[in-house]
């Protein structure tokens, strides 16, 4: 059954997009609670079926929410949107390597005017279930954005890319982390239950305190690591598998959309 946003819901929905267009750049974790958010990956046209096909490969990490098509720049999830300036921070990447970061992404749209957006689900969307089942945040806390580590767990390939899958981290207590499982287990389609819990070693991970994307965790006695696939794992696969061209958000800076989290409840 479809969930529609209460008018309190869109309200904030819009608000924190039109904020985002007038430049405020920040981590959008706990922001506009409630609604779904979203990783974004564009690519030219000639790179959009293996893009997708990679994503169908690897849903757990690459759950996709929205395709948006050759050169759209509004996303059927929010409408009214524009993709190219309503995300607070943008990845400009090039060969592979990550050219630059900005605030609005108009410009580098232009260069690429065939490209293809996909809308991938976020972890920050099951965040709001654990908060309400008594499961703090700690980087919302902290006021910083969530950790993220490259691993050593291949994705499978599709046709040109390929790489490695990214993972999102939270401590969480340890009497709570099958309540942490359950919790977000009950939204497959932003990622899910956890794909692993307490080794970082097993996953590749050597050093908690120096994560690949966002800011380094704060562990607390009593407290076990609980890692989520993440939708940052095509940005991996654009480091390892170097298209020409391509933009994505900065990992922890993602797009609000004005569908309900409940949405994707099962």
């Amino acid at each position: 059954m479809t969930v529609h946003a209460t008018a309190g819901q869109l309200a904030d929905a819009r608000a924190a997009r039109a904020a985002i267009r007038a430049g405020l750049s920040e981590p959008t974790s706990g922001v506009a609670v409630g609604l779904t958010q979203a990783n974004l990956i564009s690519v030219p046209a000639d790179w959009a079926f293996e893009t997708l096909l990679f994503a169908q490969r690897n849903t757990k990490p690459c759950p996709v929410l929205e395709v948006i098509e050759q050169g759209e720049v509004e996303s059927q999830l929010a409408p009214g949107s524009d993709i190219r300036t309503d995300i607070g921070r943008y990845r400009i990447w090039r060969d592979g390597e990550l050219a630059e970061e900005v605030t609005d992404a108009t410009a580098a749209w232009a260069e690429h005017p065939d490209l293809v957006s996909f809308l991938i689900g976020c972890s920050f969307t099951f965040e709001a279930g654990l908060v309400q089942g008594g499961i703090p945040i700690r980087h919302q806390e902290l006021g910083r954005n969530v950790p993220m580590y490259r691993t050593n767990v291949p994705c499978v390939p599709a046709g040109r890319l390929s790489g490695e899958m990214v993972v999102s981290m939270r401590p969480i207590a340890a009497d709570r982390v099958a309540d942490a499982v359950q919790i977000s287990g009950r939204t497959p389609a932003v990622h899910g239950a956890p794909v692993h819990i307490g080794d970082p070693a097993s996953l590749g991970v050597v050093d908690l305190a120096r994560p690949d994307f966002g800011d380094a965790p704060e562990m607390r006695d009593g407290e076990v690591p609980v890692f989520w696939a993440c939708g940052v794992t095509p940005q991996a696969a654009i480091m390892a598998s170097k298209p020409p061209f391509a933009i994505t958000h900065a990992p922890g800076y993602m797009f609000i959309t004005d569908v309900p989290d409940a949405e994707y409840l099962v």
